[in-house]
């Protein structure tokens, strides 16, 4: 995690903070220098602490930190601006959980591409009781994602995320096929 930094200095040196006694004795000011060097860091965080809690300026090794604290979907493998768009939208997708809006976003943070969602599920409105009902009989939750080089970790990956975000009801499964490529003239 943290810790601490070659040649930072103090923002608040505690050799000037001395009584004047101590000023001129060599000893005293070489011991709080060693003081110094160790509380540096720790005083650098506290000036800078805002910045610690907004993910677009947070240093990386505490983004992922950050990322288990609020619970967003990472896995430590993401590069750092998708990592950091997870940091910023977790708690609007613990807000969204459970549903297709909530499950898409999820999937699109974490690879990057938008997922094919095909689900059971309906809803409609009818003034009349007894109405046919929407959707489908059975429930069933299908999620494909097309990636460009799709890797043997990238199922497994998607299957986590979809078990964590879909409805808690519902049968699921997943597919990652390689994404079509275009011929670019």
């Amino acid at each position: 995690m943290r810790g601490s930094v070659d040649g930072l200095g103090s923002s608040a040196p505690i050799g000037a903070m001395l009584p004047a006694v101590f000023a001129d004795d060599d000893l005293a000011q070489r011991f709080v220098a060693g003081l110094d060097e160790v509380m540096a860091p720790v005083l650098n965080v506290l000036d800078c602490l805002p910045a610690y809690f907004d993910p677009a300026l947070a240093p990386v090794d505490f983004t992922r930190w950050l990322a288990e604290w609020v619970g967003a979907e990472t896995d430590g493998s993401e590069p750092e601006p998708r990592l950091r768009a997870a940091v910023a939208a977790a708690a609007y997708l613990h807000r969204v959980r459970g549903t297709r809006h909530g499950l898409a976003e999820a999937v699109r943070l974490a690879f990057g591409v938008e997922p094919e969602i095909t689900e059971s599920g309906g809803a409609a409105w009818s003034a009349r009781p007894l109405g046919p009902f929407p959707g489908e009989r059975r429930p069933y939750l299908h999620v494909t994602v097309r990636l460009a080089d799709p890797g043997p970790a990238d199922e497994h990956r998607l299957r986590a995320l979809v078990a964590a975000a879909r409805p808690a009801h519902m049968p699921y499964s997943v597919k990652v096929t390689a994404a079509e490529r275009t011929s670019e003239r």
